[in-house]
């Protein structure tokens, strides 16, 4: 909150109230309740925040599973370079869903022979009675379920339905071989014992087992033959010389045709025919070997070919024998190949051990920053973002991580940054932090996922610098997921650290700002991370540059850190820990250790820190009651002043000007107990060696503490003694607002001695004052105002105009006649809110003022009554 500041000096009405007090420059009012909009324009930042630059972070020079500057130690944490083979990847795994060897049967099959038998536990197979159970059946088995529903007796061999379903339906061509373990012949001369003497069938059936032959001698190293035709093909296809894609209205979808007569192609059918013409060819191509040129090539069309019949994904009867095959390439070291097979095998939906590998795999290839262009072209992060989305945490989180890592190398590229946010990876990263913030930490998984929860981080500092990315983060509630998750990992540094950096980033924003702040416990979780890593600096400086923010803008945010138990003594421990290493790093550079090194211009690590704090210091004194706390805080006001002790604004020039700004918020508030006011010719001391610098900046800040502590008459009698004067006068030159308010306001201060008055005309003073005023004018009414005020004190011992302000009588009597035209002024180009501010402004401060003085100049009497004037 701001407050009102009266910039006059009393008047006097007559000789009975001349021993009336002077008012000071900065005088707080209670006279009027004004609006915020004249509060804030009135107050002319006497009581101003602290702005700083956000902590630097560098980029790491390599892409790491865990930064240069992890504590993660060799031993507890996952390798980020690895070597990755074919053996890497569990061929058993690859079989389709469910895939389950069935035991052999140790017992008789028990054939119904009549309705009293249909409550018996065995039961003979019976045809699928839906389409989706005729997708998952295997080809071999699939020949016996059609001769069982035809009431062929069995021999030995039955096969129970009680085996679930599933069982059976995923059962892998290659272990179905397998378990055979006969040539086709023996394989068609055994099938003839089960199913009835049918040529439709037997033709079925024999087409069947030449697909699997042609598999086997693909594997073998043999290419397939292509030159049976099933039956129900099209006749487009069989003509030479035709497309010889499978014809279908809508593209390779997959349907069910029935099984009328036990002759019509089903979907298992359909996608042999599928395989041998579209697939076989390009593993044909993938067997070669030749180049990786043609490999990558192959792979492409591969892919296309699997999602053009709808083959991606795990409900695929060729499944393991195709993942087979793309394992085999990896050992091919080729990082643009091996992005081909990742893609690949991701959307085959593999998991366990060969989502781990796969993951690795991507991983791998997005670690080398030169790979961004081909990842970027063949959408790898489509892949790893559905894998984030739909992937187990508990059973597949080592898989996860490196999947994450991966994306966190993706959003190291600004191109692939911004493909993440429109594809919605920051509400998936959100997702997957609730889950891991729902672990506790018991839980057997709870550390690991700590490893997981770097990458996770790492990945959303590098979004949050998109506005659409932030917005997203607001908008899903990242500030609370944020902070729980830093609350469960305070002992893990470098989960706190990237969590930190960023709402380091996060909240230099008002609206993330206001959303953090609604956050309780998040003042108590800072400062419990301020006392546990007081000597990380990163972690420090970072969650000090929060607190400022926060208390920027926020005063309930001041108020509630300020009540937070031990926050002061918290920030002046650390203070002291900082400005003691700074201390020491000092010595060490003026006793010759530091000869030959450049005295670096930007902040020292310990030096930024200092500038972090006492900007949440600044900050905190905005508040009313918590800036006259702190104003009598004797430890508070010591390191303040400390720093203008032993810091010259050439060797920290934010340090010593926040400091400045500081030390100007507590000198207002006028308390009894206030350090400052028993301090205040020292503090003066220390302002004159930064007020002759060369930095004007830091001469302003100078200024602007002298306006507040030449309320007292000490100070005033320094500030003549020393000559401090001539300065301010000499200021007025400047033709810049700020700076001629604020030593406008020190010589009005002074003029309200009356034995110091004539300093103005000695130095030229009552020439700048006029030229000011005509310089800023209707420009600036509050400047006009303090001008006007500061001439009406100089010239009350004065019993002549002339004697009183020499030549520039004349010009002031026609500057004060028109600044007085209301038409005049106030016909500006202005919106109607500025203008009628504009006339606030002017109507309150600047004419009661201004027509008083302006009728004292005119008075051609020798003694000139004085005409008091009430605050404004």
């Amino acid at each position: 909150m701001f407050f009102f500041l009266v910039l006059c000096r009393g008047m006097q009405a007559s000789k009975s109230e001349n021993t009336k007090k002077a008012e000071p420059f900065y005088w707080l009012s209670v006279a009027k309740q004004k609006t915020c909009s004249e509060i804030i324009d009135e107050a002319r930042n006497v009581l101003r925040t602290v702005g700083t630059r956000r902590p630097f972070t560098p980029t790491d020079g390599q892409r790491k599973l865990f930064g240069s500057g992890s504590l993660r130690g060799p031993q507890n944490r996952p390798p980020s370079v690895f070597s990755l083979h074919a053996s890497s990847f569990d061929l058993a795994e690859s079989r389709p869903v469910s895939g389950v060897r069935l035991s052999p049967l140790d017992h008789k099959p028990v054939l119904i022979t009549s309705a009293k038998d249909e409550d018996s536990s065995v039961f003979l197979p019976k045809p699928p009675a839906e389409a989706a159970e005729v997708r998952k059946v295997s080809t071999a088995r699939a020949c016996l379920y059609r001769t069982s529903s035809l009431g062929s007796l069995f021999s030995a061999k039955v096969v129970l339905p009680d085996q679930n379903k599933e069982k059976l339906d995923s059962e892998e061509p290659a272990m179905m071989m397998n378990n055979l373990g006969r040539s086709n012949n023996n394989y068609l001369a055994e099938q003839r014992l089960y199913t009835p003497v049918n040529d439709k069938s037997r033709e079925l059936i024999y087409n069947e087992c030449i697909s699997i032959s042609e598999s086997e001698d693909f594997m073998e190293g043999t290419s397939g033959k292509f030159s049976f035709q099933l039956r129900g093909e099209s006749d487009q296809m069989k003509k030479p010389g035709t497309n010889s894609s499978w014809p279908r209205s809508s593209g390779w979808k997959r349907r069910v045709t029935g099984l009328e007569d036990g002759t019509r192609i089903n979907e298992w059918e359909e996608e042999e025919v599928f395989w041998r013409i579209k697939i076989l060819p390009i593993l044909h191509e993938l067997k070669k070997k030749d180049n990786i040129e043609n490999l990558c090539l192959a792979c492409t069309k591969l892919y296309q070919a699997l999602n053009e019949g709808n083959m991606l994904g795990k409900h695929f009867k060729r499944r393991s024998e195709l993942l087979k095959i793309l394992y085999r390439l990896v050992d091919i070291d080729s990082d643009p190949l091996c992005l081909k097979l990742a893609k690949i095998i991701l959307a085959m939906k593999v998991d366990g051990k060969n989502l781990l590998s796969v993951c690795k795999l991507a991983f791998k290839i997005c670690r080398n920053e030169k790979n961004d262009y081909i990842v970027q072209n063949d959408r790898l992060l489509d892949c790893l973002l559905e894998v984030l989305r739909n992937e187990d945490l508990h059973k597949n989180n080592e898989a996860l991580l490196y999947c994450v890592g991966a994306i966190k190398f993706m959003s190291g590229n600004a191109v692939l940054l911004n493909e993440m946010v429109n594809k919605g990876a920051v509400e998936m990263l959100l997702q997957l932090m609730k889950q891991i913030n729902n672990v506790k930490e018991n839980d057997t998984y709870f550390s690991n996922l700590g490893h997981l929860l770097v990458q996770l981080t790492a990945t959303l500092r590098n979004l949050a610098d998109l506005p659409p990315a932030r917005c997203q983060l607001v908008c899903s509630g990242a500030a609370s997921e944020l902070c729980v998750a830093l609350e469960q990992r305070v002992n893990d540094r470098d989960v706190c650290t990237y969590i930190v950096r960023i709402l380091s980033k996060l909240s230099s924003y008002s609206d993330f700002c206001a959303a953090l702040a609604a956050c309780s416990r998040c003042y108590t979780l800072f400062l419990a991370l301020l006392n546990k890593h007081q000597k990380q600096q990163d972690l420090v400086i970072r969650i000090v540059f929060i607190l400022g923010n926060l208390t920027a803008k926020n005063n309930q945010a001041r108020e509630q850190f300020f009540k937070e138990k031990e926050s002061i003594n918290t920030l002046t421990s650390l203070f002291q820990t900082y400005y003691e290493l700074d201390l020491n790093a000092q010595t060490w550079y003026h006793d010759g250790e530091g000869k030959g090194k450049n005295h670096l211009k930007h902040p020292s690590e310990a030096e930024d820190v200092m500038i972090k704090l006492i900007r949440v210091l600044a900050n905190l004194s905005i508040h009313p009651s918590v800036g006259a706390t702190l104003a009598a805080a004797h430890r508070v006001v010591e390191l303040l002043v400390t720093v203008l002790e032993y810091k010259s604004i050439d060797d920290c020039e934010e340090l010593v000007i926040n400091a400045a700004t500081t030390i100007n918020n507590l000198s207002y508030y006028q308390v009894e107990s206030s350090v400052l006011q028993d301090k205040k010719l020292h503090i003066a001391e220390m302002l004159l060696k930064l007020l002759m610098s060369d930095n004007m900046d830091g001469v302003v800040e100078a200024v602007r503490v002298f306006g507040n502590l030449s309320q007292y008459h000490e100070v005033c009698d320094f500030i003549m003694q020393k000559k401090i004067y001539k300065f301010m006068i000499a200021l007025l030159d400047s033709k810049n607002h700020d700076v001629c308010f604020s030593a406008c306001g020190v010589l009005l201060n002074l003029t309200v001695d009356k034995n110091k008055g004539a300093f103005l005309m000695e130095e030229g003073g009552i020439g700048k004052l006029v030229d000011c005023l005509q310089d800023f004018g209707p420009a600036d009414w509050q400047l006009s105002c303090l001008i006007c005020k500061t001439l009406w004190n100089y010239s009350e011992n004065f019993t002549s105009a002339a004697s009183c302000f020499g030549g520039d009588t004349d010009t002031l009597l026609v500057l004060l006649t028109s600044l007085l035209d209301e038409k005049l002024v106030l016909d500006c180009n202005l919106d109607r809110e500025r203008r009628d501010s504009h006339k606030l402004h002017w109507e309150r401060e600047f004419k009661p003022v201004a027509e008083k003085l302006l009728d004292r100049i005119q008075s051609h009497h020798s003694f000139l009554p004085a005409v008091p004037i009430t605050p404004f």
